[in-house]
């Protein structure tokens, strides 16, 4: 007989939390007063700035888009510009969202999809730095720092170094490792997603982060239609600005951040306790390992994955794979090279389950989220850490 607390209210995988309207209102007035609304707006400029106050970056190293893959777009198209004929390839992981592939398609480039690593998740540059006939045809590198898991930055700006091949980070959770200051930020341009289902968000937004002062200025033109100084569109661009409205829900964000970080906290603590008193802590993943907003356990494999997010929909709790089988799962990807780089050490895209993640997901709903999967899991082999 199970004892499941409250079994009868469904649990989201995710229920996202964004300032109320009365926090908005005060932006919503500067909106009415300036009667501007986009085109680098007042209140973008200002979201740019504290955004470089908050990681603790020069003035204009912060440059604001429409949403994550937009200033992922622009951040390709401003380091490396349209694929070329000769250097068609953009090399990315296997292991990443939709949205990472997409943005290389739509600058003409073929993705190359490298196998990542169970451990890490990704792959490491320098096992590239000896294949130079591949290189060759790779003309912009995209590495991913997966649910807000960012490692290796310096092996990446030693890889463009070595190679002169142009790197685009997708650091699309990475909001609170900036924040913290865990990493810091230099010249390779690392890309942010402010999207709801994010730690920190504006609903759809995003912005790219680089200490490089041209590049930044060409980000700008990039993103807005290749205009600099004129109506001359002078380059391959896209209409990629962030509109004042988004940028009133980011202030509003950032207003009361300091109390969202201390909620998600309170949260990862309460899991931590639950799951390791089920025993099964070792497979649990959350802040400050990733973002705050996942809350991953890992499976050891597709197969017990999908079995247990089955069991647990029985019980109204919602769970997803949240980068489905990885990028070559989906149709649009097929048919794209794949580069095997780890054996029997690569990983399994299925094998990351989402659970429920809310800031105010409350100790009961918690409860019974470990309890569901402690009775759910199928025996199986520690998964290492």
């Amino acid at each position: 007989m199970r004892n499941d607390p409250l079994p009868d209210r469904p649990i989201p995988v995710l229920r996202p939390l964004l300032p109320t309207a009365s926090r908005l209102l005060p932006y919503l007035q500067r909106i009415d007063a300036t009667r501007v609304y986009a085109n680098w707006g007042p209140l973008v400029l200002e979201l740019s700035d504290r955004l470089c106050t908050a990681f603790a970056l020069p003035p204009g190293s912060v440059t604001c888009a429409n949403s994550g893959m937009g200033a992922l777009m622009g951040g390709i198209l401003a380091t490396a510009g349209l694929a070329k004929p000769q250097r068609r390839l953009a090399l990315m992981p296997d292991f990443t969202f939709s949205a990472t592939g997409l943005a290389a398609q739509l600058c003409g480039y073929e993705p190359l999809l490298v196998s990542s690593s169970r451990q890490t998740w990704t792959f490491d540059p320098r096992q590239l730095l000896n294949r130079p006939e591949l290189l060759a045809q790779v003309g912009i590198v995209v590495p991913v720092a997966p649910f807000g898991r960012l490692d290796g930055l310096a092996d990446w700006e030693a890889f463009r170094d070595a190679t002169g091949i142009p790197v685009v980070i997708d650091a699309a959770a990475c909001f609170e490792v900036f924040e913290r200051g865990g990493v810091p930020v230099g010249a390779v341009p690392m890309v942010l997603s402010f999207h709801a289902t994010k730690s920190f968000g504006t609903g759809e937004g995003g912005c790219v982060l680089t200490t490089d002062n041209q590049l930044a200025e060409k980000l700008l033109q990039c993103l807005n239609f290749g205009f600099a100084g004129t109506r001359n569109t002078a380059l391959p661009s896209l209409n990629g600005k962030m509109a004042e409205y988004a940028a009133a829900v980011g202030l509003a964000e950032l207003d009361s951040w300091e109390d969202k970080r201390k909620n998600f906290e309170r949260v990862s603590g309460l899991y931590r306790a639950a799951f390791a008193a089920k025993g099964i802590a070792n497979r649990f993943w959350n802040s400050p390992e990733i973002s705050s907003s996942y809350v991953l356990l890992e499976c050891a494999d597709s197969r017990a994955s999908i079995a247990l997010g089955t069991a647990l929909a029985e019980r109204g709790i919602e769970t997803r794979l949240w980068y489905g089988e990885g990028l070559g799962g989906h149709d649009a990807f097929s048919d794209c090279p794949r580069l095997q780089l780890h054996g029997s050490d690569a990983l399994d895209p299925g094998t990351l389950l989402g659970l429920p993640s809310a800031v105010d997901l409350t100790e009961v709903e918690i409860g019974r989220i470990a309890l569901a999967v402690s009775q759910s899991l199928e025996p199986e082999a520690t998964v290492s850490r």
